[in-house]
């Protein structure tokens, strides 16, 4: 996702720097306008404001502390991942020791909503730099909302994976429900996604469901990755979350089932061969 981010921002005008453990994801923004840097320190240097995107916890840490030797006061350091709240605040407290501004600002809306410049973008930091980064999230999100301090940004994006995978395991078992009853799936789909079960889980993913098209939009792999963020970060807080836990399995299910790298609709695969009673 963060290839068609940095085009938005070069279509937009700005000049970027940009590094990627594998050259060749960076070398590809190069014809787009991209300066291709060295390593994550030279591409932070002396920038008005630096971007992270990256997969997990320990990855964003592992850039910060790459690139906190090249920060200078009044920088501003805009996480994008999503990974542990606390794991932020934490970042946030040492970039503050080099007077760099922080803000959590992790999205929804996969890779088409990346290219298309509709990501929803769920911040959090100090009012001040969130101001700061407004016309740059514009440019990258059809809704940007300031949740609060630095950790409610993640916060508030693991509450919107639990209500993603959710809804998505109820797509799926409408559509085996219909489709086991003698329906065309794809009509259940025009019938209800315009009524109270209509749902962007169900409208966009559903056909897909329906083709059996798994090419990924956001992988299984990372919406575990996800879920287990939701656990730890439940656990800390001793909340029950029944419905998190059904949906760990079934993620895990179609992980083993070989599609740690496909969509996260191949849920939907694992639901057939563990629903359908022979």
């Amino acid at each position: 996702m963060g290839a068609p981010m940095a085009r938005r921002l070069l279509q937009a005008g700005h000049r970027l720097r940009v590094y990627n453990r594998s050259a060749e994801k960076a070398r590809a923004l190069a014809s787009d306008g991209a300066i291709v840097a060295a390593d994550a320190a030279e591409a932070a240097r002396d920038a008005d404001a630096v971007f992270i995107m990256v997969s997990d916890t320990p990855d964003v840490g592992s850039v910060a502390a790459k690139i906190e030797p090249a920060l200078a006061r009044g920088q501003l350091v805009i996480d994008m991942s999503t990974i542990a709240p606390d794991a932020e605040r934490k970042i946030a407290a040492r970039l503050a020791e080099r007077g760099a501004d922080y803000l959590d600002a992790p999205v929804s809306g996969g890779e088409a909503g990346a290219i298309e410049g509709t990501l929803a973008i769920m911040v959090g930091g100090d009012e001040a730099a969130f101001n700061r980064a407004h016309l740059l999230f514009e440019l990258l999100g059809k809704r940007v909302t300031h949740m609060g301090p630095v950790g409610a940004g993640q916060t508030t994006k693991l509450a919107n994976q639990i209500a993603v995978a959710i809804t998505l395991e109820a797509a799926a078992e409408a559509l085996l429900f219909a489709r086991q009853g003698g329906l065309d799936p794809a009509k259940v789909i025009e019938a209800i996604g315009a009524g109270a079960a209509g749902s962007w889980q169900l409208n966009n993913l559903g056909p897909k469901i329906v083709a059996g098209d798994y090419r990924p939009g956001f992988f299984v792999q990372l919406m575990r990755k996800d879920l287990r963020l939701v656990a730890e970060a439940a656990h800390e807080q001793r909340l029950a979350l029944p419905g998190l836990a059904l949906m760990t399995s079934m993620f895990n299910a179609a992980s083993a089932l070989g599609h740690d790298r496909d969509g996260t609709q191949a849920v939907a695969d694992a639901l057939d061969r563990l629903a359908v009673l022979k």
